[in-house]
């Protein structure tokens, strides 16, 4: 298949095209991308910092922290640009640096949960190996394997999408460059490269996410065997993961298990793995974790009194 490329640039038709939500738009996701980077640098400096958090859990969590300011900056800062002019656009190359980086960092982040799951599942239901286990060596490997799997996949969707020949429109109804509204622009029948896509992303986050919910279920059947306060503790933290994993697999699955179709309700389900998952990841963590609200109070106190002295 050779590519054959007439556009220089694509037309963003963002969220929406109402003056009056624009602007209610331009202030709620402003806020909502301050909160992200915030509140997971946040996150990210405590768990550097503390002397508690050395857990692999916390390890894992600092990462997906990191991959969720980058996640976010991918998409939410362009479209914040775009509710203050008229004509949205985006170079053909942006665009396909926006679509790389998207997929790249959103299956990275499902391959993270994923394996936060699985540390779950070992501290959980097999408590006398878990130090053996997961050891920082094991830890290591799995969050490069994380990455890795997300270069892999970015590579694969970025690399059908530059092949299909673009001869206009320009027009993407959307707020972000995304494998579906391209394709619907190609000259030619996508059948096939949509049945990919479908067997490339639809399959790794059912995939994942059935793996998820079979390991929550085996953990949630073990804790019944243990203490009242063991138990809690036990449910609290999963009651954390699965939050993340309904908000963000949900919508994922939604937009990528199906052919390659495009409907109204995209742009909505977008904004929630795009901008919500991101933004709510560090106050799920943190409202339902003592060690890490303990751990924060601690660090931050810690670095007033530096300062005070």
């Amino acid at each position: 298949m050779e590519s054959s490329h007439n556009v220089s640039e694509f037309i963003l038709l963002g969220l929406t095209q109402d003056q009056e939500s624009e602007q209610i738009c331009f202030l709620l996701f402003s806020l909502f991308y301050a909160v992200t980077v915030v509140g997971n640098l946040l996150i990210i400096i405590t768990i550097k910092s503390s002397q508690s958090l050395i857990s692999p859990m916390y390890f894992f969590l600092s990462y997906l922290s990191f991959v969720d300011i980058c996640y976010s900056t991918v998409t939410t800062p362009k479209m914040i640009a775009g509710f203050f002019v008229e004509r949205k656009t985006i170079s053909f190359a942006g665009c396909i640096t926006q679509l790389f980086f998207g997929h790249f960092l959103g299956c990275t982040e499902i391959f993270l949960l994923t394996v936060m799951a699985y540390d779950r599942y070992i501290a959980i239901c097999k408590p006398l190996h878990y130090m053996t286990l997961m050891t920082g060596r094991v830890c290591g490997w799995m969050v490069l394997g994380s990455w890795t799997g997300g270069f892999v996949h970015s590579i694969i969707q970025t690399f059908l999408t530059t092949q299909l020949p673009f001869c206009g429109p320009n027009e993407i109804d959307h707020y972000l460059c995304d494998v579906h509204p391209l394709l619907k622009l190609a000259c030619i029948d996508t059948y096939i490269v949509g049945i990919i896509v479908v067997a490339n992303t639809g399959m790794i986050s059912l995939t994942c996410f059935v793996v998820l919910v079979i390991s929550y279920i085996v953990i949630l059947v073990s804790i019944r065997r243990r203490t009242s306060e063991g138990r809690l503790k036990a449910l609290s933290t999963c009651a954390s993961h699965i939050t993340v994993v309904v908000i963000f697999f949900g919508p994922c699955i939604f937009m990528y298990l199906r052919p390659s179709k495009t409907f109204s309700e995209d742009k909505t389900v977008s904004v929630f793995y795009t901008v919500f998952t991101p933004m709510l990841n560090p106050l799920i963590y943190t409202l339902r974790n003592e060690e890490v609200k303990t751990a924060m109070r601690k660090v931050w106190t810690r670095k007033v009194d530096s300062e005070d002295k």
